[in-house]
C-alpha cells in the first residue's frame, strides 16, 4: 500500500499529496470529511466531489441480481434488530458490573 506525508503548517493547514489528490479526484474546493476513530483507529478520509448522478451502479456488482425493496428492508431489520440486542446485552453487562462494584465497595 503506498504511503504519503504531508506536514501541517503553522495556520492547521495541510496540503494534500499529489498523488491522493489525483486519486480522490480533488479539485480547488471540494469538501473532504474526516472521520476518527474515538479509540485511536484509523482515520477515514472520504472526497465530497460526487454528484449523486456519477454514483448510479457504483455499488453493482455484475452477475449479481438488483436487491428489492422487500430485502433492502429486511436486511436493515435484522442489522436493527441485532445492534438493539448488542446494546441491550451490554448495558446489562454495565448494570451487573456496577451491583458488582457497589457490592465490592460495601464490604
Amino acid at each position: 500500500m503506498p504511503h504519503y506525508e504531508a506536514r501541517m503548517s503553522s495556520k492547521g493547514q495541510i496540503t494534500v499529496p499529489a498523488p491522493v489528490r489525483e486519486l480522490l479526484k480533488l479539485k480547488d474546493g471540494d469538501r473532504v470529511d474526516f472521520y476518527l476513530d474515538p479509540s485511536g483507529g484509523p482515520i477515514r478520509i472520504i472526497a465530497r466531489n460526487k454528484k449523486l448522478r456519477d454514483l448510479v451502479g457504483v455499488l453493482h456488482r455484475p452477475g449479481a441480481e438488483p436487491l428489492t425493496p422487500r430485502a433492502i428492508d429486511n436486511a436493515i431489520g435484522e442489522y436493527l434488530s441485532e445492534k438493539h440486542e448488542r446494546i441491550s446485552r451490554q448495558w446489562n453487562e454495565w448494570q451487573e458490573f456496577q451491583a458488582w462494584k457497589a457490592a465490592r465497595a460495601a464490604e
